[in-house]
């Protein structure tokens, strides 16, 4: 073998070498993207009873949260209808501080975290602001959504309203022509008995004033006999309902697409040290987002069947994913690229979602009101519960 031959392969081995040496290095400067096994807190029989515990908790806290609105409206306790009583105004200034601070401080940062990761590779992940563009597609993707189910809503409401209308008309119309024929038997009595003509117009006015308050009451009478229903206070009731089933839906949906991604976090999770303070975190995470949910159930107005089954769908979400996590927390690594990403995306989806519902279909709806800008002491008084919910919400990221 020649010199330049030797010189060629000695070269080759060094390139290697020095190209191992810095996969090794990186590897042990982020240790974080391997494997658990380096957190000195690691006690597995202790985190599986604190899962437990937390299972418990959790679930607990949630079923108070969302109960407490319903409650109220069952009881009447808190009136949720046409705009709600001053109590159910603040209760659900409040939860709209909730939700807003639980897209932008809570979601969005996690988001950011898991996308951001040194565990991902610079391309793409490093180059462009995915957490922030997905949040901004997931808020255009609601409102979308947003529209197209209250046009749907509101259309069905709309059918049904007009045969119920339609029926009363008939009615109304029967009605009338009984009228009708009473004032002609009594002219024709009249007319024999030879009566006085101011009978006559004393029994007139009495089938006019019958006649017109019939035409109040279903609509107005044409020249045609015709009945021309006046239905705008009626297209308001039906426009409002239909939009608070469409906010308590969307909203429950941006709750729960989240719900699994903390559960998930904490149930995989082998160290006591950070299970504990999670624990009480995320139970007062729990409560207020069921608080927030509650309200907008509560306000839709859902029959008792279907408010229980949203609110326990709601409850059980978060001590679900806390047991799959806590089944699969042996071969689950919180730091694979693929967990980061799947967790990422999720978390950017929610924060648009709960950063829309919270600003357009809470806060606007609600303090762009009658009631709230035409009562002082009911606008002082929500926005002081908005700012407490939001504070409230965003110290717990201290903890989790």
């Amino acid at each position: 073998m020649s010199l330049s031959e030797n010189l060629g392969t000695s070269h080759l081995v060094t390139r290697v070498l020095n190209q191992l040496s810095n996969v090794t290095e990186s590897v042990s400067a982020n240790p974080s993207c391997g494997s658990d096994d380096s957190d000195t807190c690691r006690n597995e029989p202790a985190a599986l009873r604190l899962k437990l515990f937390a299972i418990a908790a959790i679930l607990l806290s949630g079923i108070i949260g969302v109960g407490i609105p319903l409650v109220g409206r069952r009881f009447k306790l808190l009136d949720s209808r046409s705009g709600g009583s001053t109590g159910f105004v603040l209760a659900k200034a409040f939860a709209a501080g909730v939700i807003l601070a639980t897209g932008f401080v809570h979601m969005l940062d996690d988001a950011v975290e898991a996308l951001t990761s040194e565990c991902l590779p610079d391309v793409p992940w490093q180059r462009f602001p995915f957490s922030g563009f997905i949040a901004m597609l997931a808020a255009l993707g609601t409102l979308l959504l947003d529209f197209l189910a209250t046009q749907y809503y509101e259309r069905k409401q709309l059918v049904s309203t007009k045969v119920k209308t339609s029926c009363k008309a008939s009615t109304s119309m029967a009605s009338l022509s009984g009228s009708n024929e009473i004032m002609t038997i009594g002219e024709d009595r009249d007319d024999n008995l030879d009566k006085d003509p101011e009978d006559m117009h004393i029994i007139g006015m009495h089938v006019h004033a019958t006649a017109h308050n019939h035409a109040h009451g279903h609509g107005q009478m044409n020249h045609h006999g015709q009945i021309h229903g006046h239905h705008m206070h009626g297209e308001v009731e039906l426009s409002s309902h239909g939009r608070h089933v469409v906010v308590a839906q969307i909203l429950e949906m941006g709750i729960l697409s989240h719900s699994v991604i903390i559960g998930l976090s904490l149930g995989v999770s082998h160290s006591p040290c950070e299970i504990t303070p999670l624990i009480a975190a995320l139970s007062f995470h729990q409560f207020f987002e069921g608080f927030a949910l509650g309200g907008c159930i509560s306000q839709a107005q859902f029959s008792n069947c279907s408010a229980f089954l949203m609110s326990i769908f709601f409850a059980l979400t978060t001590p679900a994913g806390i047991g799959c996590g806590a089944a699969v927390a042996s071969f689950y690594n919180a730091n694979s690229q693929i967990a980061l990403i799947i967790e990422g995306i999720l978390d950017s989806i929610s924060a648009g979602i709960l950063i829309y519902m919270a600003l357009v279909d809470l806060i606007a709806a609600d303090f762009l009101s009658r009631k709230v800008n035409y009562n002082m002491r009911v606008q002082v008084s929500s926005y002081v519960a908005l700012f407490l919910g939001a504070l409230s919400m965003a110290a717990l990221a201290i903890w989790a």
